[in-house]
């Protein structure tokens, strides 16, 4: 698009200056944010920021949740040259130290105390960050530190010096061009240092009129965003695309309340990674398991029905009338309450992308009537590389290249990609640029897939992560760690996995249970426990989770590709996975190598043929302390299938 972020908010203010362009819920109550009114608080906040010393090509940080100031903020940045840097709310002091440094950030938005308090903590390692501005001021009256300024203040002195220099703010919009950079967006960094991602306005609003155009997005969308600023999904689906299609973009008042929210707002177009569409089914399962015994039984009887002809319908591949009759009744009985209760009864599409979802729950959403569809992206590529058109959607790939992006699989098997959407550079890491870009402008995914008969690209998991079976029975076979472990997180009772077997004769997994589901399940059988670490020793939970992993062996055991993949042992881990322990990143992607090594006595165990295991292992809790959990976990075997071969 050759246009810019801020020119596109003074077009929708120009052309209905009255409609919402953001709500946000504050105190129980939703609160419209006109275009005409943002633009007019992205002049001020801009013209604060000049008045601050905010120039061309300088960054700034915004830290905090979604939030219609966090956007302004972004877009004053941008309407003066600068680039925005959103980081994570969630992450640690010390994570913010490097982005910081490493773009020379001299101005930050804080959204409230919790981030102020962060910027503080780490203002001696970053001696060029000299102004901080909060929005929530609640906590912070008694502050005194230098540089440290409320929103409402730098708002004030804007609008004074707008009013003082009106032509001021379109004439800085003006000199904006397509391949200015637009904002720069922090890897999350599985190995190492994160990088800095730089894309132009060009590439990002590129990417985000494809996708619009290819599933026909208008102004009239409603969207929840929920998730992270800092990370490229939601800023492509809340910032970039709500600038392109001018839809409504609504905020939820706090983490807590997203699922109230959810069923609010009812939104049209819905995003989100595979783990919230796990925890909704969790809840859902877990409900069902409290209903009655009549209850249960006309849910699994019609789920059996929407399995069978929910996807057909979404696909529009022709349905016998019966088949049509019974998914009827079971919309009215069940699907339509349901998504009625998910809050999804309005979306119109739906997508879920950020690392691959379990088959089994793809279908179990598309059973019941919503256009769940998958894409394939990432950071480098402003996220639209493929999309699944309405009735190609399939639970074992990610879609067609959408508009302008070509695909080619070099001979390792990686994914390449050329399209208008990638990366300028990583920031002032050239090395690492010229590994991932090559000279005629293919992009290195460092994925491993293929491109099907039908044109859909398959993705079997990251082209490190791809190993082999090393001796024993299924010496050779293949082995796609992700695979596994996203069947395994289908099961409710299953929130996390990590699978190791590369270059080893068998397959060993370290499981996390999901405390909600396998809580519950405890209650209604009187089974006492006294928190995570003591329910996920219990003998009756491992033989809870011993009969998932072998459901998941009998389908691997059909795959003729993967049948080496099955799990040979497992042991259910004492603590959570965590983000802030550097188990997870922080868009929660498993480290599976920094696991390997924090837990090395662990995996020696599993393929040492013990029994149980004594751990002793530090966390770091909310608050900052550090403390320490141990346990003596069990480790149990499970069968394996032969491999069933395909009939001729």
């Amino acid at each position: 698009m050759e246009t810019t972020f801020p020119r596109l908010l003074l077009q929708h203010a120009a052309q209905r200056p009255a409609d919402a362009a953001m709500r946000e819920k504050e105190y129980g109550i939703w609160q419209t944010h006109s275009w005409a009114a943002m633009a007019q608080l992205v002049e001020q906040v801009a013209c604060g920021l000049h008045q601050a010393g905010l120039r061309a090509g300088e960054h700034m940080v915004v830290v905090g949740a979604n939030r219609p100031r966090l956007y302004a903020t972004m877009l004053a940045v941008q309407s003066l040259g600068a680039v925005p840097i959103p980081l994570y709310q969630d992450a640690v002091g010390g994570e913010c130290v490097f982005p910081i440094n490493n773009a020379e950030v001299r101005f930050a938005f804080a959204e409230d105390q919790e981030q102020v308090d962060k910027l503080l903590e780490i203002r001696a390692q970053c001696p060029q960050l000299s102004a901080i501005y909060y929005d929530d001021p609640r906590g912070l009256r008694k502050y005194s530190e230098p540089g440290l300024q409320s929103l409402d203040d730098l708002i004030a002195a804007g609008r004074a010096f707008a009013q003082a220099q009106p032509s001021f703010y379109k004439t800085e919009i003006e000199k904006g061009r397509p391949d200015d950079v637009a904002a720069m967006f922090f890897t999350s960094g599985t190995t190492g240092n994160a990088k800095g991602v730089v894309h132009t306005h060009r590439s990002l609003l590129d990417r985000a009129q494809a996708g619009a155009v290819f599933d026909k997005l208008t102004h009239q969308e409603e969207v929840l965003a929920y998730l992270p600023p800092a990370w490229i999904g939601q800023n492509i689906f809340s910032y970039a695309q709500w600038l392109a299609c001018g839809y409504v973009v609504n905020c939820p008042e706090s983490a807590a309340t997203v699922v109230i929210d959810l069923k609010e707002i009812g939104p049209t177009y819905y995003f989100a990674p595979p783990r919230v569409f796990e925890g909704l089914l969790t809840t859902v399962m877990i409900r069902m398991e409290d209903a009655s015994w009549l209850k249960r039984r006309m849910f699994h009887g019609l789920m059996d029905v929407a399995k069978r002809v929910g996807p057909a319908l979404m696909n529009g591949t022709p349905v016998s009338t019966m088949q049509r009759l019974q998914y009827a009744v079971g919309n009215f009985l069940v699907y339509g309450p349901l998504r009625n209760n998910l809050g999804l009864s309005r979306v119109r599409v739906a997508y879920t992308a950020g690392e691959a979802i379990g088959p089994d729950l793809f279908t179990f959403y598309r059973s019941i009537g919503i256009n769940l569809k998958q894409l394939y992206g990432s950071t480098e590529t402003a996220v639209f590389v493929c999309l699944q058109p309405d009735d190609q959607a399939k639970a074992d790939t990610v879609g067609v290249p959408v508009s302008g992006v070509e695909i080619k699989v070099a001979d390792n098997g990686e994914i390449l990609v050329r399209s208008p959407g990638l990366l300028k550079e990583y920031y002032k890491n050239p090395a690492a640029t010229a590994e991932v870009l090559t000279a005629d402008g293919w992009y290195h995914t460092s994925d491993a897939g293929f491109v099907d008969a039908q044109g859909h690209l398959k993705i079997i998991d990251r082209v490190k992560d791809v190993g082999r079976i090393a001796g024993g029975v299924n010496d050779g076979a293949m082995f796609a760690p992700k695979y596994v472990e996203n069947k395994l997180k289908f099961f409710p009772y299953i929130k996390e996995v990590v699978a190791y077997g590369d270059a080893r004769e068998r397959v060993c997994v370290m499981i996390n249970i999901d405390f909600d589901a396998v809580g519950n399940w405890a209650e209604r059988r009187n089974l006492p426990y006294a928190g995570y670490t003591d329910l996920a020793q219990k003998p009756e939970v491992y033989e809870l989770i011993k009969d998932c992993v072998e459901k998941v062996n009998a389908d691997l055991a059909a795959d003729t590709l993967l049948a080496g993949s099955q799990v040979s042992r497992f042991l259910v881990l004492h603590k959570e996975l965590d983000a802030d322990d550097g188990e997870l990143t922080r868009t929660n992607k498993v480290r599976r190598g920094f696991i390997a090594e924090k837990y090395l006595v662990l995996v020696d165990a599993l393929y040492a043929g013990k029994t149980e295991q004594y751990i002793e292992t530090q966390v770091k809790f909310e608050d900052g302390r550090t403390g320490s959990v141990n346990a003596t976990l069990r480790i149990a075997d499970t069968r394996t299938f032969a491999p069933v071969k395909a009939a001729a």
